[in-house]
């Protein structure tokens, strides 16, 4: 079976580790009838220095064309004083828009080995944690009608029935592969966007009796994620707290550089990228954990490329590696040997040969 995977490493480290999740994914599919046939494109800031955009209709016709999109990282502190419209993360926006990607799967789960970098008591974690967030992806603050002058500026934050319903019914069919909870959260106490969001979330809710649901408003939610986290089970929200209690939930698992994510839309075309950012001031140091996107290529096979067995090799792999004690800068305890890129990249392949 022949898989065509558009790549896009992006910027800062972005391209370190999209290299390192390659290497993953050649051992990985080594011997089998698997072959991926990778292409890279342009987005973000490298794509504005080189060819003044930050999203060419190159890599949009390219994307289009592939099984899958595996992302690096885009932006940075070079390019943060461009206008809204030329930043590196539009090509982010611009990306989801195109491809129909209105689905954000961001799964923070605490490893068991990675419990004394989490930095919540112990007892607010004994059990594990494994949550899941349901991100709505392109509609909302982020795609709605705005403008600024001199002295002012809006953003519109606006939502339909039909882009609450299809995230809804995402949110509810994965609980029902996990502990049937889910938690929409909102903020309906002030915003009418919000009441028409519980509205359709109740209404999906219907379909799914052995679901629980229960409603949260988003500045309860960032203190229940600190104070309870194990209540959670799938959360799901509009895109602009999405994106917020996302890389909160991320936090609390030890670190953002061990988190991946999966945008999916109605086909099985997706696009798949670490939650972390580019993080230019490490980059090219071999400091930054590729695991993040290692685990995103996971998701990929499982998926985009229908290839649970090849998925679930590779996610036994990192557990082991950590079980081991494979540790980049960002997960290591104080005094703890610390790998770089490419050794904790070794490290993940090796366990794949056990």
């Amino acid at each position: 079976m022949k898989f065509n995977i558009a790549v896009i490493p992006g910027d800062g480290i972005g391209p370190e580790v999209i290299a390192e999740t390659i290497r993953v994914l050649d051992y990985a599919t080594k011997g089998t009838d698997v072959e991926l046939n990778y292409t890279s494109y342009l987005a973000g800031g490298c794509a504005i220095d080189e060819v003044g955009k930050p999203l060419p209709e190159e890599t949009v016709v390219g994307t289009k064309a592939s099984d899958a999109v595996l992302l690096g990282a885009v932006g940075g502190e070079k390019w943060d004083t461009l206008g809204s419209d030329m930043r590196p993360e539009n090509a982010l926006l611009g990306l989801r828009g195109a491809l129909g990607l209105f689905a954000n799967l961001r799964p923070a789960v605490l490893f068991p080995q990675l419990s004394e970098a989490c930095p919540l008591k112990p007892e607010l974690v004994k059990d594990g944690l494994d949550i899941l967030v349901l991100r709505e992806l392109t509609g909302g603050i982020y795609f709605g009608e705005k403008d600024r002058d001199e002295t002012s500026g809006y953003d519109t934050l606006k939502y339909s029935d039909y882009e609450i319903k299809r995230i809804a019914h995402v949110a509810f069919k994965a609980a029902m592969k996990r502990d049937k909870k889910v938690t929409s959260v909102d903020k309906a106490n002030v915003l009418e966007s919000s009441r028409v969001w519980r509205k359709y979330v109740e209404e999906v809710a219907l379909d799914y009796p052995e679901v629980t649901l229960n409603h949260m408003y988003v500045d309860n939610a960032a203190m229940q994620l600190v104070r309870y986290p194990e209540q959670f089970d799938v959360i799901v929200t509009g895109n602009m707290f999405g994106d917020i209690l996302s890389d909160e939930a991320a936090m609390i698992t030890g670190s953002i550089g061990m988190l991946p994510s999966a945008s999916l839309g109605d086909t099985t075309l997706g696009m798949y990228e670490p939650v972390h950012g580019s993080a230019p001031d490490i980059a090219g140091q071999e400091l930054a954990n590729p695991l993040a996107t290692i685990m995103s290529a996971a998701m990929m096979l499982k998926y985009s490329l229908g290839q649970d067995d090849l998925a679930n090799k590779i996610e036994k792999a990192v557990d082991k590696a950590l079980t081991d004690g494979a540790r980049t800068k960002d997960i290591a305890l104080p005094g703890e040997l610390t790998l770089t890129t490419t050794q904790m990249t070794d490290a993940v392949i090796a366990n794949m040969e056990k």
